[in-house]
């Protein structure tokens, strides 16, 4: 993911559109090419100017990534997909549930909006895109709750994506505890 490395092996795309290459009828468009994923994007997380991704200040960065889906087009309306995070409902007693919610604090997202650029779809595969770095999104916890236990759910917002169904009921989101120990002075 370095930027160096980015700029020497993959093209600087056309952001917003998708990064389709097309195979000329038996002929194999093959090697495929890939868009930069420049790790300067994630700004505050992207490990450059803070190695410990904030979390030696209390404000880890968590990055959050698609899984490789050969020939995916997401978001079908020009939307490209994005990440939100919140707090996750669990259950704590028979018909009780409960929320972090007041716990979570304030969020900051990167890129902007934690947006998956459709640049970097469709994804043609391993062996036909050798240089394809997937792309990222870092998620900043600003001021979440010291020495507490936090249950964190992200999704991934896309109209292609099926979240909930019976075969993968995870797909399109993840859930994590986030316990951030404050320091002893």
């Amino acid at each position: 993911y370095n930027n160096s490395l980015q700029v020497q092996n993959n093209d600087e795309c056309l952001p917003d559109s998708y990064f389709i290459q097309e195979d000329s009828g038996e002929v194999r468009n093959n090697p495929k090419r890939s868009c930069q994923f420049n790790r300067s994007t994630l700004e505050e997380c992207s490990g450059i100017t803070d190695r410990t991704y904030g979390y030696q200040k209390g404000q880890p960065c968590v990055l959050i990534k698609l899984n490789r889906v050969i020939g995916m087009l997401p978001g079908k309306d020009g939307q490209s997909p994005y990440v939100t995070c919140g707090a996750k409902r669990y259950k704590v007693g028979q018909d009780d549930w409960k929320e972090d919610s007041d716990a979570i604090g304030e969020l900051a997202y990167y890129p902007p909006n934690g947006t998956f650029n459709l640049m970097y779809f469709p994804y043609y595969g391993k062996r036909a895109q050798l240089n394809y770095s997937q792309p990222l999104v870092a998620v900043k916890f600003l001021n979440i709750s010291l020495n507490t236990d936090v249950n964190v759910e992200c999704k991934i917002n896309s109209n292609t994506l099926k979240t909930g169904g019976e075969r993968d009921k995870f797909a399109g989101r993840v859930s994590f505890k986030l316990r951030i120990t404050s320091p002893k002075n």
